[in-house]
């Protein structure tokens, strides 16, 4: 039998070797910007492109790209596009410590990726067809610890709206303002119109002057995951169009929502003189065990509050009914308020400290939550009736 004829270099695209660990950590975090249904199937891809530096993947949906460059050994530069569902789950499934090499064949148009006995072939896109989005004039410049980055979106992701009818409210706005005692902020606030979440912290040099701008729903959530394990700081260039974050060996681009923002200053309730204190685990844990008889979208709780006690309740006509008291920090009028359980438990996630400080104007005005661990953060949970 014939023995098949070696490749010469002129018929290989790529070639390089990489660690499965460190693609596949790669891959987790950016495929899930790739839109699963595409009419455009290179938006399908992730772009790969191997150089002596290593390996930088690209992914985009044409409102957001994110790179990250990978350490890799390269025997052949070049680039090439692979669908980026398919080629996520052969890195993932394959043995833990493996290394991987990739070999990009011109002739067939395929990169064949080996793995000790394993051997799969994909049909690539050229890399020249990967569409580009253009970063355009960034007018403002400036950094932030990773964490603290973290934390602005963090705290007040869970805000932000679903509803596409209402897109200027499908994300985080982040901006500049004078805060009480504080002087001049950078904060983050979102909302769905049923809760608010806002979070400040320090100028950083360079912000100042800034537009307000609106980060879209799906950068925020795909930011998050990609600077969770990031400690160095991250550097942000932005204009009235458009996003850019920088951090270790990644880059995330995008485009922001153009829409105006609502005067969210005027829902933040100011005299609310009914205050209860109550250990935020504890009521975690009650309004979690109650909402159980909740049926329907709001899954609705009752607060009935009394001196130094606070009774949750709820019922339904399918389930039946659940009950429980808990001790608070509490002495002004009895009163009762119903909330979506869901809400109260989103919010009660985001703190930092053991307590939780509820202050209540009377049951169809809006609660100020505050976490007094933490004085940078600031909740509005609007009622409903139960």
């Amino acid at each position: 039998m014939a023995t098949p004829a070696k490749k010469t270099q002129a018929e290989y695209s790529m070639k390089f070797t990489i660690e499965r660990g460190e693609l596949l950590r790669s891959l987790a975090r950016l495929q899930s910007i790739v839109e699963k249904r595409n009419t455009i199937p290179i938006l399908s891809n992730v772009k790969l492109e191997a150089d002596k530096d290593g390996l930088q993947l690209t992914v985009t949906d044409m409102d957001l790209v994110a790179t990250e460059k990978v350490p890799a050994i390269t025997t052949m530069h070049g680039s090439l596009t692979v669908p980026a569902g398919t080629f996520y789950d052969i890195v993932r499934k394959l043995p833990e410590g493996a290394q991987i090499e990739l070999e990009g064949i011109s002739s067939s148009a395929q990169l064949l990726v080996k793995s000790g006995s394993s051997k799969f072939a994909l049909s690539y896109l050229p890399a020249e067809d990967f569409p580009v989005m253009s970063e355009g004039d960034m007018t403002h410049n400036f950094s932030l610890p990773a964490q603290e980055c973290l934390s602005l979106i963090e705290k007040s992701r869970f805000a932000m709206s679903t509803e596409e009818t209402r897109y200027y409210l499908n994300g985080v706005y982040l901006h500049v303002s004078e805060s009480e005692d504080k002087g001049v902020m950078l904060k983050a606030v979102a909302t769905d119109g049923h809760r608010l979440a806002r979070i400040e912290t320090a100028l950083p040099a360079g912000a100042t002057g800034m537009p307000g701008i609106i980060i879209p729903r799906k950068t925020v959530n795909e930011l998050k995951k990609l600077i969770e394990e990031q400690s160095e700081e991250v550097e942000i260039s932005l204009s009235e169009t458009k996003i850019r974050f920088a951090f270790g060996n990644a880059v995330l681009l995008s485009k922001l929502v153009d829409g105006t923002f609502p005067d969210y200053a005027r829902v933040i309730p100011d005299g609310n003189n009914k205050i209860m204190e109550v250990d935020a685990k504890l009521l975690n844990q009650a309004v979690d065990r109650v909402s159980t008889i909740s049926t329907g979208k709001t899954r609705g709780i009752k607060f009935a509050l009394s001196a130094g006690k606070l009774n949750l309740s709820a019922q339904s006509p399918e389930s039946g009914f659940a009950e429980e008291e808990i001790d608070v920090t509490y002495s002004a009028d009895s009163f009762e308020i119903g909330f979506n359980s869901r809400y109260v438990l989103e919010m009660l996630a985001q703190l930092e400290g053991d307590s939780a400080q509820f202050l209540f104007s009377d049951q169809n005005s809006p609660v100020l939550v505050t976490d007094p661990s933490d004085v940078r953060s600031l909740y509005v949970i609007m009622p409903m009736r139960v």
